[in-house]
């Protein structure tokens, strides 16, 4: 899954007035860190949802019956991928003091495997799923390592607003590459060429401005955390296994996982195939939902970035209590719709979830997190985001294959997960997770 407020213009040179941020942190290192937002984005809006991922259902895959749970499949092969290595990478990271050297890579191999779906023409099924696997598993790695500058960067009165600003940012660039990418679409049908042609382009088009946004934060940003003499692969298990075996002493932090691993399922759903759903119920064309995805993603920057701040004044837990609520209300909206105008409101709806509950969850591990192993809880979080996004979609996927295509029917079924999310929720308390997290730091 911000923008720098003017807020982020005034004040010190060397940080905000508010003293939101932490002891030398810099304002542009603030802009640094969410321009890699910004930068991936792109790859999430185009390969993932609006573009790829209806290409390769009716094009690469020949609309096949099994074609959205073969799509489906391939995204829980590479987020399982990450389940399994994000607490080790995140361990190693802090005992290293290398989410920077690690980000790099991350950054090259998600572009690299973009950049070689241009080459998954119709037919080439086992070279799109390949490239499809790899890219998304570099995406979702680096996701969780970017994540874990949060705390360093932002005081924990301001971790929702801070990473509000840097989710909204990302819509942004989401917004960004999709433009791009719907112009050279618009030029490309203006000289009769088809999604064949001009959908493989737009990758190459996604990887280059990832690339190219990213520089920012492999450049400035900086790494913080000071490196632990003699831990290897082998101790970052014994960590990692450490710290599994004491979290029951972090009530809080594991019962808002398992609440995240149930709230993001139908989140995940909702990304994954929001552009399959439009188009197989609706029947919009490419250039219909990339208009859809485009008008989702400003109203998805504009509940990230007001979230933000609405969290760190109400609170994290109540405010995502109402991310869940609209979640719910955007199901029972998009599920009735009689007609595309209807759905056009859901989706609408949907921005606005997204955004804030996104920014949100990624904001209240930064609170219930050891101070000393970011990186490590934040590949916890990483991990359980990572097993919705396979349960969500496969549920759909699944849902929809067994009842003969009824999407109707899908979407409700996944629905479930925001009601479940909604109840695992109610015993978190954030203030005593957060004193929780100091002591386990300590022992």
């Amino acid at each position: 899954m911000g923008r720098p407020s003017t807020r982020l213009r005034t004040g010190p040179s060397t940080r905000l007035r508010t003293g939101r941020l932490q002891p030398g942190v810099r304002r542009r290192e603030v802009w640094a860190w969410a321009m890699y937002d910004f930068a991936n984005s792109g790859y999430t809006t185009v390969v993932i949802t609006a573009v790829f991922s209806a290409y390769f259902v009716g094009v690469v895959a020949g609309d096949a019956p099994w074609a959205t749970f073969a799509w489906t499949l391939a995204l829980s092969v590479s987020y399982a991928l990450v389940m399994l290595t994000a607490p080790l990478i995140g361990a190693w990271a802090d005992a290293h003091a290398s989410k920077k050297r690690l980000l790099w890579l991350t950054t090259l191999g998600c572009v690299g495997f973009t950049a070689t779906l241009y080459f998954a023409v119709p037919g080439a099924l086992a070279l799109a799923i390949a490239a499809l696997v790899l890219s998304n598993y570099f995406f979702g790695t680096g996701e969780n390592l970017i994540a874990a500058f949060l705390p360093e960067l932002a005081r924990p009165r301001a971790l929702g607003r801070v990473s509000g600003w840097g989710w909204a940012l990302g819509y942004v660039g989401g917004l960004a590459s999709l433009g791009a990418s719907l112009a050279y679409i618009g030029w490309a049908e203006g000289r009769g060429q088809g999604a064949a042609e001009f959908v493989p382009v737009t990758m190459l088009i996604t990887a280059a401005l990832f690339a190219l946004a990213s520089l920012p934060t492999l450049f400035l940003l900086r790494e913080r955390a000071v490196p632990q003499p003699g831990r290897s692969a082998r101790s970052a298990w014994a960590q990692v296994g450490h710290t599994l075996g004491h979290l029951a002493q972090l009530p809080d932090l594991k019962r808002f996982l398992v609440c995240t691993v149930l709230y993001q399922a139908g989140t995940q759903a909702v990304i994954t195939l929001a552009a399959i759903y439009a188009s197989q119920v609706f029947h919009f064309d490419t250039r219909q939902t990339i208009l859809l995805v485009l008008l989702v993603n400003v109203t998805a920057a504009l509940g990230a970035f007001a979230f933000g701040h609405v969290q760190d004044r109400i609170g994290h837990v109540r405010a995502i209590a109402l991310t869940l609520l609209g979640w719910i209300a955007m199901v029972a909206i998009a599920w009735a719709a009689p007609d595309e105008r209807m759905f056009w409101v859901a989706a609408n709806l949907a921005g606005l979830c997204m955004g804030a509950s996104q920014s949100a969850g990624r904001a209240m591990v930064g609170l219930l997190a050891p101070p000393s192993q970011q990186a490590e809880f934040f590949g916890l979080w990483g991990l359980a985001v990572k097993l919705a996004s396979i349960l969500g979609p496969l549920t759909y996927g699944a849902a929809s294959w067994i009842s003969h295509g009824d999407h109707r029917q899908a979407l409700l079924i996944t629905g479930s997960y925001f009601v479940a999310g909604l109840w695992a929720l109610r015993g978190v308390q954030a203030a005593r997770g957060h004193r929780a997290a100091r002591r386990f730091a300590r022992a």
